[in-house]
């Protein structure tokens, strides 16, 4: 599959502070951080370009995909996504599948995922829910918003710190400390399990850090933001169902694996 999009930063090569000073400091702002080989893109003649106006720091943004594809010869139908909330990532499928042709197979998927849900809230109804922080970000510390708070919720735990589809802003190490979570969730934008774990210094020398419930529980779970958290797609179902083993211990769907959700030791 063709690349056409490119980020100026490297994940692989910078702290978590300093692609957080090059996304929001003097030498960026937000969508600036990434390229769109427009050539490439007039190359591939698409019919229609999906795009998502939900964070400039974290891909091309509609603006951008927008004005590159008014330079191309065939204008293709440009369609901007900006889910929220669980309802609304998957009312994406049907807003897509509809463009593409496809709105009743869209449907039947859409119901499928929404079956998947109800399935987790089921095996997960009636038990004690645990009150939980999801952290997107480590420095500075960022809690999940939009749809993670439900993804929480449908799994039987309470979120704290985010509201269902807000999208957050950064938060002090004094406001975890003082919500005392049960459970402490580490799901950075972007990072896989393997890239969060080499910056795990970044919470456990904080003060205060063995003295929160979570860390005395060994209720501190990492797990795979850009696959099953981060992202707006089917796959926050099972990012619910991850939930449900990491909250309760309880199966939904596959077995989860360490890949997908690991403690921390």
């Amino acid at each position: 599959m063709p690349v056409v999009t490119a980020a100026e930063c490297s994940a692989e090569t910078l702290s978590s502070r300093e692609i957080s000073d090059a996304v929001g400091g003097a030498a960026h702002s937000g969508s600036s951080l990434y390229t769109l080989d427009t050539e490439a893109l007039a190359a591939l003649a698409p019919d229609v370009v999906l795009t998502q106006d939900l964070c400039d720091a974290c891909a091309v943004s509609y603006r951008g995909v927008s004005q590159a594809v008014r330079v191309l010869d065939a204008g293709p139908r440009v369609l901007s996504l900006e889910p929220r909330t669980l309802d609304d990532v998957l009312d994406c499928l049907v807003t897509v599948g509809e463009l593409l042709g496809v709105r009743e197979r869209a449907e039947r998927r859409r119901e499928e995922l929404r079956a998947r849900l109800a399935g987790v809230r089921r095996l997960t109804a009636g038990r004690a829910r645990p009150r939980v922080v999801a952290v997107e970000w480590l420095d500075p510390l960022w809690p999940a918003g939009h749809w993670v708070p439900e993804q929480i919720d449908c799994a039987a735990g309470e979120p704290l710190l985010a509201a269902p589809g807000e999208h957050t802003k950064a938060m002090t190490w004094d406001e975890v400390v003082a919500a005392r979570p049960d459970v402490l969730l580490v799901l950075p934008c972007g990072f896989p399990p393997e890239r969060t774990l080499r910056e795990r210094h970044l919470l456990t020398s904080l003060p205060g850090w063995a003295g929160l419930p979570a860390v005395r529980a060994g209720a501190v779970w990492v797990l795979d933001g850009p696959a099953y958290f981060n992202r707006p797609g089917p796959r926050v179902v099972r990012g619910a169902e991850v939930l449900a083993h990491v909250l309760h211990s309880v199966r939904a769907g596959e077995p989860v694996t360490a890949a997908e959700a690991r403690r921390l030791d």
